[in-house]
């Protein structure tokens, strides 16, 4: 932590802080709702209520059918029960073992296939444009009749990319193959609607939302194949035992209402966040190389690395001065931060180890202002002239 006060926030991406009217949510129910979703007196009634309305409100807002939403303590555990619940369930109905992911996955995915490799399956990864856009075709040519999974995120966590799900489905509805994506990232920035998306699995979470950590949700389309992770109770029709974590799963709801209604509003002030930063910072350096494209991708995440020719320095450094002078951002995903090695996301799209390796992601949030990105922006390009090559 920074000697000073952080007074500028550029790490929504990591999580968001808690809306105070999902805040208000939580505490009420802690305070006045404490029964058993399971037990079937009045306590419990009450909690199953506020439950099933919640599953209702994130369902809805998915295109989803209650029946097919399923709480879980967040997108890591979402992305694990949909890889490793379908992989598991495929090779005892039908010997399948063949799983695709993209090259440029979150580590709750990448992680999950090196454990299935280790159980005997077989995974291929999908390689990436120099945009970071993932190669369709060359997809589908890697489908065997032993393929059961396909999982392709709905936007990359460290640049912003949007990538072609509905054209992944497509191929996955020709082919039989159930398709998963991770939305952590997108679920409340944009549309998100498992129809129009075509997907048979989605996972999502609360807190890139302003809503609660520990807690998220995996969409499972009826009919899905899928095994249960956990086993002890018949919580969540089966799927997932354990007893529900109710005034979580209701500031999940509320933090999912808020952001349909704000969404449209929040996605433009972001955007000129977005291209403000951009103009600062490519208009005061040179060797500047952008990793994320407003077009392709969302206006939540700007992600910038120093071109190796033009500066010595690593990310480490240029987080911990940007820290010092009260500017919170990061290399990418938190859940790598303590990682030396550079960005497997960077590195797919044909990044140079040493311009990888000096990578800021800046991710706003809607209670940025335009001064706070301008201040930002202006200290990063400081920052960055200490580390200029002579």
């Amino acid at each position: 932590m920074s000697s000073r006060h952080q007074n500028i926030y550029l790490d929504h991406s990591a999580t968001t802080p808690l809306d105070s009217r999902v805040q208000s949510v939580i505490e009420d129910c802690f305070a006045s709702n404490f029964g058993n979703a399971s037990s079937i007196h009045s306590y419990g009634r009450t909690a199953k209520v506020i439950l099933e309305e919640s599953r209702e409100t994130v369902a809805t807002a998915l295109g989803a059918e209650n029946s097919e939403l399923f709480f879980t303590s967040g997108g890591t555990e979402s992305d694990n029960q949909a890889l490793i619940g379908v992989a598991l369930a495929h090779r005892r109905i039908s010997k399948k073992n063949h799983i695709i992911v993209s090259s440029i996955e979150h580590h709750a995915v990448l992680d999950c296939c090196e454990y299935l490799k280790e159980e005997g399956f077989i995974v291929s990864y999908v390689p990436v444009s120099s945009h970071g856009v993932i190669d369709v075709p060359a997809l589908e040519k890697m489908i065997t009749p032993k393929t059961c999974l396909i999982s392709v995120m709905h936007a990359n966590n460290e640049t912003g990319i949007i990538q072609p799900l509905r054209e992944v489905s497509e191929i996955g509805k020709k082919h039989g193959i159930a398709v998963h994506s991770d939305a952590v990232q997108t679920f409340g920035k944009i549309d998100v609607n498992v129809h129009d998306l075509n997907v048979d699995l989605l996972s999502v979470s609360a807190h890139k939302t302003y809503g609660p950590k520990g807690i998220g949700a995996l969409f499972i389309r009826k009919g899905t194949e899928i095994d249960a992770l956990l086993h002890g109770g018949s919580q969540e029709r089966n799927n997932r035992a354990g007893t529900e974590n109710v005034p979580l799963i209701a500031g999940f709801a509320k933090a999912v209402s808020l952001s349909e209604s704000e969404r449209p509003k929040n996605y433009d002030h972001v955007s000129k966040l977005w291209n403000h930063l951009h103009e600062t910072i490519t208009g005061s350096l040179e060797g500047i190389v952008v990793n994320s494209d407003m077009k392709r991708g969302l206006s939540y995440i700007f992600s910038i690395s120093l071109d190796s020719r033009f500066y010595e320095v690593e990310t480490e450094t240029l987080l911990l001065n940007m820290d010092m002078l009260g500017v919170a951002v990061s290399s990418g995903s938190a859940c790598t931060s303590g990682s030396i090695q550079p960005s497997h996301v960077l590195t797919a799209m044909g990044r140079d180890k040493k311009t990888t390796q000096a990578t800021i992601r800046f991710s706003f949030g809607k209670g940025n202002t335009m001064r706070e990105v301008k201040k930002a922006g202006e200290l990063f390009c400081s920052v960055a002239q200490r580390f200029r090559r002579a």
